[in-house]
């Protein structure tokens, strides 16, 4: 059995974008994270050892982000995914949705993309 925990609206300022301004200062991207695992242990025992730390998670790709300085939301969203399924080796799958609010007045530019660990 898979249940998914979710991690929905994680705000990351960070340098992402590949135009001269966009390398300077910090933009707000959002993410929702689908994190795929089995979540039965933890509804018997009630404790965090038994399930995925979401914290630790959201923090793992926070820290990521700011780190990478992507130029892509393509490479984000994958970094963010790869930060997902390192974080905890009970994550088998992870989707990632990554939205950039302010690429263009008045739009939202988004990927989503889906990433399972390997066998």
């Amino acid at each position: 059995m898979t249940d998914t925990i979710l991690l929905e609206g994680l705000r990351v300022e960070c340098i992402v974008g590949d135009l001269p301004h966009e390398r300077t200062f910090p933009q707000e991207l959002f993410l929702d994270l689908e994190l795929r695992c089995g979540c039965l242990p933890a509804t018997a025992t009630d404790a965090l050892a038994d399930t995925v730390d979401y914290v630790t998670v959201a923090k793992t790709v926070r820290d990521t982000l700011i780190a990478a300085r992507c130029r892509m939301i393509e490479r984000a969203a994958q970094l963010a995914a790869d930060a997902c399924l390192a974080a905890d080796p009970r994550i088998q799958a992870v989707r990632v949705t990554l939205r950039k609010p302010h690429a263009l007045p008045g739009v939202v530019a988004a990927i989503r993309l889906d990433r399972a660990r390997e066998p």
